[in-house]
């Protein structure tokens, strides 16, 4: 029993970036030694949690569910809380080391509160609860993306901003529908009502449903509802950018979460409406995510388009909603995650280094250390042998129960335009001579990006205990009973 522990990913940010608003706001050097030791527990205290795997509820005030906040512990949230805590160190390290958290103010302060959104989001057992923690990612993604000033990056949160309160707004109007028809939003009592409800509510709950689809395929970036994502990712600070490859698996947690708990294919009401929208989603998800990366010519735009594509890799397994598709699209959100993350940071790094991050700027070739990791990082978006990204689309691809041949001409075209764009990109940057003695990272910068190819050589090095222990994730996602137990509404 972890008891107080499980609020602690969601009280430990907030109460570091308080402190670095109030007392830490003229000390640059103490936010970064607060922030990293925040991090590092953080991180700690995700292990823990994910040891000793749940279901477990804790209940805010002491109220029983569904009328009190409760926050609810299981395999799947902390998955995301070690995942997100991991990811968090590493852009730390970097802005640390590249100085970009001295570029602007309370960037220490905004990635606290960023970490707080997302860990609620992940812990939340109450689905108005998640919006208020979508919210809060919101304010502080928002003030991320802005941090360093400029027009262009103003511009890029703007519509960041107005793609976002649009999901907001959808959000709000999909909970209202629900709660008028269950007079309930806690997930585990959804779980036991949605069932029950008769004939006539099934209308209401089927549009209340597509509304939350679209809430999170905006979260997740599923094209049509992509636009925010490639001008977002290549206006943001480096770091951020980073940051935010964790972001748009939000959407997808959001999916699997409720789509299996009280929205599942065995709903008389919905049945296998919400895989039949998601599929062709994340078919073109594939397409222009690939097209993107072929046809970029900036590197913040190409690791943004392959973003794109990773999540449509993600949603086409989310969307077969079995056991085995669910194990392995945890498997490629780990993989995707720290892919993205390590092609953004390495992307800041090389545009540093030559002066913009145009492809087609004459600039000096970056030097060899930077042209191998960005290859190790283009083979792991790509998801080329021998690297996770492989395994994982191996996964996906084995998982699928219905249009094997599409699927994987889809999949494995997609991989084939990546390869081709990345390794343009790689040609225009580092097959030339170099004119000037090439600059080597910052230390803690090369660290940080060393931190998340480290991650991706050990999902593929420890592929078969990994799997195994996201199988037996997947399973209890599929058969929720514990889930709703561990909330007391066994009997309900």
């Amino acid at each position: 029993m972890m008891g107080h522990w499980i609020i602690v990913p969601v009280v430990l940010p907030a109460v570091v970036g308080a402190i670095a608003v109030l007392a830490l706001r003229h000390d640059l050097l103490l936010q970064r030694v607060f922030g990293t030791a925040s991090m590092v527990a953080l991180l700690a205290v995700a292990l823990a949690l994910a040891a000793n795997g749940g279901p477990e509820a804790y209940r805010l005030g002491n109220w029983p569910a569904p009328f009190g906040i409760v926050l609810v512990l299981d395999r799947l949230a902390a998955l995301m809380l070690v995942l997100t805590a991991f990811l968090a160190l590493a852009v730390q390290l970097y802005a640390i080391g590249t100085g970009w958290d001295a570029r602007g103010r309370h960037f220490h302060a905004l990635l606290q509160f960023q970490l707080m959104g997302l860990n609620g989001a992940f812990l939340t057992g109450d689905a108005f609860n998640l919006f208020v923690f979508f919210e809060v990612l919101l304010i502080a993604s928002y003030g991320l993306m802005i941090h360093a000033g400029g027009r262009d990056r103003l511009k890029a949160g703007v519509q960041y901003v107005a793609f976002n309160l649009v999901g907001s707004t959808l959000f709000l109007f999909g909970l209202a529908t629900i709660y008028s028809v269950t007079g309930t939003l806690n997930m585990a009592d959804l779980a036991v009502k949605l069932p029950l409800l008769p004939a006539g509510d099934f209308a209401l709950i089927r549009v209340a449903g597509v509304m939350l689809l679209m809430v999170f395929a905006i979260k997740g970036a599923l094209v049509p509802l992509h636009f925010w994502l490639p001008a977002t990712y290549a206006q943001a600070p480096g770091p951020v950018s980073a940051l935010f490859a964790v972001m748009t698996k939000v959407g997808a947690y959001a999916v699997i979460r409720c789509f299996t708990l009280f929205f599942p294919v065995t709903l008389p009401a919905t049945g296998t409406l919400f895989a039949d929208l998601l599929i062709p989603a994340a078919l073109l998800s594939l397409a222009v995510g690939g097209i993107g990366v072929l046809g970029a010519r900036d590197l913040g735009r190409m690791a943004g388009f392959g973003a794109v594509a990773s999540m449509g890799t993600l949603f086409l397994a989310v969307a077969q909603f079995t056991p085995a598709a669910t194990a392995a699209a945890l498997y490629y959100a780990l993989h995707s995650t720290l892919a993205a993350g390590a092609m953004f940071l390495l992307g800041d790094l090389i545009a540093a280094r030559r002066g913009s991050g145009d492809l087609g700027l004459d600039a000096p070739a970056p030097g060899g250390l930077l042209a191998a990791l960005y290859m190790a990082a283009a083979v792991a978006m790509a998801g080329l042998p021998p690297l996770s990204g492989f395994l994982g689309k191996l996964m996906v691809l084995q998982a699928t129960l219905v249009n094997p041949g599409l699927y994987w001409t889809a999949v494995l075209g997609s991989s084939f335009l990546m390869v081709l764009g990345f390794a343009r990109a790689g040609s225009a940057l580092f097959w030339k001579p170099a004119t000037a003695a090439p600059a080597l990272p910052q230390p803690l910068a090369f660290c940080a990006v060393g931190l998340l190819l480290a991650g991706l050589v050990g999902l593929t090095l420890g592929a078969g205990p990994v799997t195994g222990w996201l199988a037996e994730t997947a399973q209890g996602l599929h058969a929720p009973a514990a889930y709703i137990a561990a909330n007391g509404l066994e009997g309900m």
